[in-house]
Parts: C-alpha cells; sequence; structure tokens
C-alpha cells in the first residue's frame, strides 16, 4: 500500500497544482474586475437615500486629502485626530461642527510649521457639505465600535 512518490508522479502533482491555481486565479482576478465595473466600490455614491450635500462632503474629503493627516473609521493617517466621531465628540450639534471646521480651516499660522493644519479656502457651502458628510461617517454603525473611545 505504500508507494514510493517518483518523479513522474511529483511532477503531475506540479503541474497539476500550478494549473488548478493559475485558473483560481483568474476567475477571482475577473470577478474583482466585474465587482469594480458594478460601482461596488462606490457605495456611497450610488446611495439613493445619501444627499447631494454628503456626496460633495465626501468629494472635498478627498480632494483636500484629509485623510493624508487624519483618520477615518480608524483608516488612514495618524498624524491628526480621528475625524470618525468627531460630531459626537462635539456634542452631536452641527452647528458647532460647522463652527469648528470654519475656525479650524482659518487658523493663524503659528505653532511648529510641519504640525499646523493647513488653510483650506472652502466656502460655507463646502463647509456645510464637510460637516454633512462627517456627521453621516458619525452615525456609521461599525463592528469593532471604532473609534473606541469618544477623544478617538
Amino acid at each position: 500500500m505504500s508507494q514510493i512518490l517518483t518523479k513522474e508522479m511529483a511532477r503531475n502533482i506540479f503541474y497539476g497544482g500550478s494549473l488548478f491555481f493559475f485558473l483560481l486565479f483568474l476567475a477571482l482576478t475577473y470577478q474583482t474586475h466585474a465587482d469594480i465595473s458594478k460601482g461596488d466600490r462606490h457605495q456611497l455614491l450610488d446611495d439613493p437615500q445619501v444627499g447631494e450635500q454628503i456626496r460633495l462632503g465626501k468629494k472635498i474629503w478627498e480632494e483636500n486629502d484629509c485623510i493624508g493627516c487624519h483618520t477615518l473609521l480608524g483608516e488612514g493617517a495618524y498624524f491628526a485626530p480621528e475625524l470618525g466621531n468627531v460630531y459626537v465628540r462635539l456634542g452631536s450639534n452641527i452647528d458647532t461642527l460647522k463652527a469648528r471646521i470654519k475656525g479650524l480651516i482659518n487658523m493663524p499660522a503659528t505653532g511648529v510649521p510641519t504640525r499646523r493644519m493647513p488653510r483650506f479656502p472652502l466656502t460655507d457651502e463646502q463647509v456645510d457639505a464637510l460637516a454633512q458628510f462627517l456627521k453621516y461617517v458619525s452615525e456609521i454603525k461599525t463592528n469593532r465600535n471604532w473609534p473606541p473611545t469618544k477623544q478617538g
């Protein structure tokens, strides 16, 4: 019953396994491209319940590369505070959030040059949209209860 693995059997196992995993790789690649082309990666933009203001806020967030310094639900850079719960942290008041955003983006250039918030020339409409986007993000229920504390 105990057979010795011959070179021919080993070669067949190698070629068969290589062919199987190559075909598996092709199938998974095809599935990924099909999912991306359906728009599964941009659910926020396709969701009919999300308003135009939240979409604009997301666009402003991306265009100004806010995630280059801040984290949002644990994703992004850890250079500046987590903003996934900034709405809750400021007392769940949209007007307070808008005022805080306006104050930070118009802050005088003081302090250590490498550790200050850049000035962004945002209009009041853009600030409102960004605040609505951050409010929307703070209401997302995450599986891991992120951020773990109110401070972020």
